[in-house]
């Protein structure tokens, strides 16, 4: 946790903070921090800045807030990303927000099972708490959104075209026999597959979209390394 996320509901004033549970766990016992020291902090979907510890006792601290920073700017990219594996989703979603991105779109594949729309994994409950914990690893504030797509076909035709106007498009795939350029820093909009890729039908119907298909080599990737892989070489 490299910085301590806030929410409305610890404001006890307009400067003011009051602190328990993890945060003041992570204070005490990860930054042994004591009154007086200051705490890197900032509000969700808000500034960021600097808190400064004004007291501690044996379940909660408080702290004077000063949150004048803006918080670092996001990817230009649309990431669509077949539903993978709840486990492994959990790890995607707080990498993808430590990196930056915004917009995330989840959708249903030939490959995925249907089982994993209704894990626990995809509440929006949890969803938050692993875009939280991707936040505070980057130290930024901007909560990522996700939306979930049940229907490929009707998601690509009816939604895709407009998200995707005015960017770049690529579809992440396996078998493609270009390698993913680098360094593109510009609107993106990036699909990228379930574990096992699009199935050759998705890769036309994008294609036809106007996504163009690249690898990232000839090593098969994890979904979840795919995912970082690709990010940071178009993004570097």
């Amino acid at each position: 946790m490299n910085l301590i996320l806030l929410k409305p509901d610890d404001f006890t004033d307009s400067d003011r903070v009051c602190l328990t549970g993890r945060h003041y766990d992570h204070i005490k016992h990860v930054l042994r921090a004591g009154p007086g020291d200051p705490v890197a902090c900032g509000v969700l979907d808000g500034n960021m800045g600097s808190g400064i510890i004004a007291s501690m006792d044996a379940a909660r601290v408080t702290m004077t807030v000063t949150l004048n920073q803006e918080p670092p700017p996001p990817l230009p990219l649309h990431l669509v990303l077949g539903l993978p594996r709840p486990k492994m989703l959990k790890r995607i979603i707080q990498n993808v927000t430590t990196l930056g991105v915004k917009q995330i779109y989840l959708v249903n594949s030939w490959r995925v099972e249907k089982s994993f729309w209704h894990s626990p994994v995809l509440t929006d409950e949890k969803l938050e708490n692993y875009k939280i914990l991707g936040l505070e690893q980057a130290k930024d504030t901007r909560m990522p959104v996700i939306h979930k797509k049940r229907f490929f076909s009707r998601f690509v035709k009816n939604e895709l075209p407009d998200l995707a106007k005015n960017t770049r498009c690529i579809t992440a795939h396996p078998k493609a026999d270009r390698i993913c350029p680098a360094r593109m820093n510009q609107p993106l909009t990036l699909a990228v597959g379930p574990e096992g890729g699009w199935i050759d039908r998705e890769v036309k119907t994008l294609a036809d979209m106007g996504f163009v298909t690249y690898s990232t080599g000839p090593r098969i990737l994890t979904v979840e390394t795919a995912v970082t892989c690709l990010i940071s070489r178009l993004f570097s």
